[in-house]
């Protein structure tokens, strides 16, 4: 045989009650199936031949069924995927000189097809470049060792790598306390983020640098030292401080000495011949005296603007200022910006200004966290390298509707739309044809796409017999040509994006036309008065046939006054041709029907005779 389906897995829902399942491609040993039932959490288990199921259907083209045992009955919730799982294995022996039967080849090459098939299937799972993409290399060198707890990634170039994935935080440390690697932790004694290196359960106290665990930790966060840089700039505010008020001091000092000398001079000028030269001199002490003390403010006063812009720079506040403005970056130094009160933190660019969140060495991103700031939801932007310009999106006016999902117009409006796939249907159209014949029907429906696959599956074994041609006729209507082994039959249609639909109803019947035995015309002449078996006409078909008069004549009792078995096409009477007492020929139609509803009419007779009467006297 040859292998015309690339279909290789069927999958369907559980119930809870359904136990048979049926498999639309040829296997040749029961074990070359695998039964996978996934459960609505998402854990696969594959089921065992016989103690789960049993397997009907082997080597038969078109597949055959899975039937669940009692007590494994797949539930609701449960998906069953069935697939075809071909040993790779070679099993022909080719002797020289042997005979080559064509079924030993065939079924060789249908084998290696099969596996491709399969090995396809694998594939088309697998995450791989697009065709149009390159990458150097899919392979990386770094180490089971080297790639421990790390994560897979692209580096700037767009190859593979392994990079260190940053943690997950688990607030502040604590003894007892079993931490995985990669959890960050708070040192609440130094305010220090940690990452765990190793798994343990936690034990000692903080700080952690000088913990018994120590050597499972990582510091990431240094908040003490920063801390202990803030304190040592206040420190230095309050020695700037000090030095202005020792200033202011040491000004006081000189003005006092500058009082006292001009004492001294006033003294020495009553004495203006013996103290002449020491009043010239006591003046000259004075004035230097007076700059001194003047020098000495003057410091004084440096010394207070550089106090008190040390303290401005080590402690300030914005309140009496409504328009505060930087002079420079603005660093939280691991603090928050916070608000009280329930009150919201506002944002509020001017004009055509926005709030912008800038990149680094990665790009842009937000987190929402959850109300114990333990997780968080992130939005973040691309890497530069994967822009090709600027995006934006504009958010939907509404909510939408329950199951809907966000799309685009393709210039970043966004709305919510209900997104189906689009499959094709079948009209619930019955029709019958005569088997192991090549016959040309019309098949109606929607969303039909050019060309599609045809295929009709037999109601009652499952075997699929594809058509022998298809003309596209529009989005509603196709033209098929199928030669079908009588039966009834599903049909299913699958377009060339492999969306497929199949009909709700067995609604194509292949089935032979009713035909009659009994030759048409005179069925005998019957004494008139007669009672009994009159005739019996004879039909078939390959279905249950019923016989039915389509004229108003044999079964009237006005008239022949006869009865019809329906089923025997028997024709009895208790008094043929009831009152009459004269010859008469009573023509009348019989039509078989089977149980497709197909029909054939022949046309009868039955003649009434009578004996002489009276005086006996023949004419």
């Amino acid at each position: 045989m040859t292998i015309s389906t690339t279909t290789i897995k069927n999958s369907y829902s559980g119930n809870g009650s359904t136990t048979t399942f049926n498999y639309t491609f040829k296997i040749t040993d029961q074990d070359d199936i695998d039964v996978i039932i996934r459960s609505s959490s998402g854990t696969e288990t594959t089921k065992t031949i016989t103690t789960h199921y049993t397997v009907t259907g082997v080597g038969n083209s078109g597949g055959g069924t899975i039937v669940f045992t009692s007590g494994n009955i797949p539930a609701s919730g449960e998906t069953i995927v069935l697939r075809r799982s071909t040993p790779l294995t070679q099993g022909v022996d080719l002797i020289e000189n042997d005979p080559l039967p064509a079924n030993t080849l065939e079924d060789a090459l249908d084998k290696l097809t099969s596996i491709n098939q399969e090995l396809q299937e694998q594939s088309d799972r697998s995450l791989k470049i697009s065709r149009t993409n390159t990458m150097t290399s899919t392979e990386f060198t770094t180490s089971a060792t080297d790639r421990a707890n790390k994560v897979l990634s692209f580096d700037s170039s767009g190859e593979l790598s392994v990079a260190q994935e940053l943690g997950t935080f688990k607030g502040n440390w604590a003894a007892s306390t079993s931490y995985e690697v990669r959890d960050l932790v708070k040192d609440t004694s130094t305010n220090n983020i940690f990452i765990a290196l190793t798994a343990h359960t936690s034990s000692g106290s903080q700080p952690l640098t000088t913990n018994t665990d120590s050597a499972k930790w990582s510091l990431i966060v240094d908040a003490a030292t920063a801390t202990t840089q803030a304190s040592n700039a206040a420190s230095s505010a309050t020695a700037a401080a000090s030095s202005a008020t020792t200033a202011t001091t040491k000004a006081s000092e000189a003005s006092t000495s500058a009082s006292n000398a001009a004492s001294s001079a006033t003294a020495a000028a009553s004495s203006a011949t013996s103290a002449s030269s020491s009043a010239t001199t006591a003046t000259t002490k004075a004035s230097e005296a007076s700059t001194s003390a003047t020098n000495a403010a003057s410091s004084a006063t440096a010394a207070a603007n550089s106090a008190s812009q040390a303290a401005a720079s080590a402690n300030f506040e914005i309140l009496s200022d409504t328009t505060p403005q930087l002079g420079g970056n603005l660093d939280t130094n691991e603090k928050e910006i916070t608000t009280i009160s329930n009150r919201d933190l506002i944002l509020a660019p001017n004009g055509t200004g926005a709030v912008e969140i800038k990149g680094n060495t990665n790009s842009g991103k937000i987190l929402l966290n959850c109300e114990n700031n333990s997780h968080h939801v992130s939005l973040q932007a691309p890497a530069h390298s994967a822009f090709a310009g600027n995006i934006a999106f504009t958010l939907p006016t509404n909510t939408g509707s329950n199951g809907q999902a966000l799309v685009t117009n393709g210039s970043g409006v966004l709305s919510f739309a209900t997104v189906e796939e689009t499959k094709p249907t079948i009209a619930d159209v019955s029709q019958t044809i005569a088997p192991a014949s090549a016959t040309t029907i019309n098949i109606t429906g929607t969303n039909f796409v050019s060309i599609p696959i045809v295929q009709f599956i037999n109601g009652s074994t499952g075997a699929i017999t594809s058509s022998n041609s298809v003309s596209f006729t529009s989005a509603t209507s196709l033209s098929v040509n199928v030669t079908l082994a009588a039966g009834n039959y599903f049909v299913r249609i699958e377009n060339p994006n492999g969306m497929a639909g199949r009909s709700t109803n067995n609604i194509i019947t292949a089935s032979t036309a009713p035909s009659f035995s009994t030759g048409a015309g005179s069925l005998g002449t019957i004494a008139g008065n007669f009672s009994g078996t009159v005739a019996t006409i004879a039909g078939s078909s390959d279905s249950t046939i019923a016989f039915s008069e389509t004229t108003n004549v044999l079964t009237n009792a006005s008239q022949a006054n006869c009865t019809l078995n329906s089923s025997t096409g028997v024709i009895t009477t208790s008094d043929f041709g009831g009152s009459s007492t004269s010859v008469t020929t009573y023509t009348f139609t019989i039509r078989i029907t089977d149980a497709e509803g197909q029909t054939a009419e022949r046309e009868f007779t039955l003649t009434s005779s009578f004996g002489a009467t009276g005086g006996g006297q023949f004419n």
